[in-house]
């Protein structure tokens, strides 16, 4: 099968990376030759993931459509599913997806917990609902992501000078800030036949809603670990995927909530491309061509720091040999990217049974290499 990934971006230069040995043929639709998949990938279309016709021309060059992204023509997919193009995620798992409220709703019908939360559509709704007290943060419903489309707010002023940058009438979920004990991820890889594996739940240090460092495995006690792995296999079958289903989950006080679901590979589950005995990558493959599953068992402890990038600073691409210098025994993923700041340019896994040791042995790649601090 001619595997047809819609993106060019670092998750789908590492499917390249994992196909290869499977045999596996891929196929990208990109927004230019430039994209970081583009450039590793022999084959690829250049097209807009937002255009139906760039779209279907695409879907009848492959064998079945999977995605690295989700700012996708919607209603394009569901056409593309009537007619008979293979697509997985299907078209109503990724459109559940990548809109919030609809995810909200489907994972509350299968009684999965998820943040309060209230939708709106004005500035002035927003406003009266800050003016109650207490932070807030204001999540876009649809394009999202790495922090983006996430918004932080104490003030009615700050909500409507947020809100003034969107279009009117854009849909806004608004949650109260919630005493976060922990975040915490989960990789669910489920086939078309219902067939699952589920790794070990990892905790994720973010900051301003970007993921900074992930822990494999968590942290968290056995209990909460346990919980993360069912919450997140009933939120897979709740929305029926096929291939990889990234779940964000937050620990409060009172409990595991679902946050977030991601229909493709996610940063949360990078390590496994170093430190498991089967990458996400791979597994999503498998499960999108129908080829039975890999283990998702880990190997070793790991760490995974993300390169994120400074504005000035030189490419990481020129600092490979100082970070290699640093730690011959890490492994680094350079993403192909040019330099801006805030933009995750790369990662760094370190797979040490000594967690404190690993987070500073991966710090100091990441320094190496011109990336912003780790947080320890």
């Amino acid at each position: 099968m001619v595997v047809g990934v819609v993106g060019g971006g670092q998750l789908a230069r590492m499917m390249i990376q994992e196909a290869i040995p499977l045999g596996i043929e891929i196929r990208l639709l990109v927004t230019s030759p430039d994209d970081p998949a583009a450039l590793v990938g022999p084959r690829f279309a250049v097209g807009s993931a937002q255009s139906a016709d760039d779209l279907r021309r695409f879907a009848e060059s492959v064998d079945v459509v999977t995605f690295d992204h989700e700012v996708v023509h919607l209603s394009a997919l569901d056409a593309l599913e009537r007619d008979g193009h293979l697509l997985r995620p299907g078209a109503g798992t990724f459109g559940t997806v990548a809109d919030k409220v609809r995810m909200r709703a489907a994972l509350g019908d299968a009684g999965i917990p998820t943040p309060p939360a209230q939708v709106v559509t004005s500035a002035e709704e927003v406003a009266a609902l800050v003016a109650n007290g207490g932070g807030h943060v204001l999540k876009l419903a649809h394009g999202g992501y790495d922090g983006r489309g996430t918004f932080f707010v104490d003030t009615p002023d700050q909500s409507s000078r947020l809100l003034g940058e969107v279009r009117p009438g854009t849909v806004v979920l608004v949650e109260p800030r919630l005493d976060l004990l922990a975040e915490l991820a989960v990789i669910v890889v489920r086939s078309p036949d219902g067939s699952h594996v589920v790794y070990d739940p990892v905790s994720t240090i973010q900051i301003d809603g970007q993921c900074r460092r992930v822990d494999a495995p968590a942290t968290q006690s056995d209990d909460v670990v346990d919980l993360a792995r069912g919450l997140a296999r009933r939120a897979a079958e709740a929305v029926d995927a096929v291939g990889v289903l990234a779940v964000e989950m937050f620990l409060t006080a009172e409990g595991l909530v679902v946050n977030e679901l991601a229909a493709r590979p996610h940063n949360t589950g990078h390590h496994t491309l170093d430190a498991a005995v089967t990458s996400q990558f791979a597994n999503h493959l498998r499960a999108v061509t129908g080829l039975p599953l890999g283990s998702p068992d880990l190997h070793s402890r790991a760490v995974t720091a993300n390169l994120i990038g400074v504005d000035g600073s030189r490419d990481p691409a020129a600092l490979l040999g100082d970070g290699l210098a640093v730690d011959p025994a890490a492994h680094i993923h350079l993403y192909g990217k040019a330099v801006r700041h805030d933009r995750k340019l790369g990662h760094v896994t370190v797979c040490d049974d000594d967690h404190d040791r690993a987070v500073d042995r991966a710090a100091r790649v990441v320094e190496a290499l011109g990336g912003q601090e780790v947080p320890r």
